[in-house]
């Protein structure tokens, strides 16, 4: 069965483009060391919570957006292994100094696949 890996973090507005470009290539490394997709979305239609919510989840500030994405990967195993490789691949940090955004309010998780429509 499929694996998803999920990610929200807030982007400052003001570096869309770089992120897009470094995420653009990051999509590139990952799919070549096995994933199927990657999916990155900025987000503009993103309300405030009174309880939660993504922009409470990630401290957004005000000069920030949300960007929600997620890696397809065929299964679990082959995202163990292409993670770690993808991790150890020297392309991957291109771009990152400094990073387009604050890692330190990223949100991530792996998830099994239990329903895909």
């Amino acid at each position: 069965m499929s694996y998803i890996d999920g990610f929200v973090l807030a982007v400052p507005q003001a570096t869309r483009e770089t992120y897009r470009q470094v995420a653009q290539k990051a999509a590139a490394v990952f799919k070549e060391h096995g994933a199927l997709k990657v999916v990155e979305c900025w987000g503009d239609d993103v309300p405030e919570g009174k309880v939660t919510s993504f922009t409470m989840a990630v401290q957004r500030k005000e000069d920030e957006a949300v960007v929600f994405s997620w890696i397809l990967w065929p299964s679990r195993e082959k995202r163990d292994t292409g993670m770690k490789a993808a991790m150890a691949d020297p392309r991957l940090k291109e771009g990152m100094d400094p990073m387009p955004f604050d890692g330190q309010r990223m949100i991530f998780g792996g998830f099994e696949v239990i329903v895909d429509e």
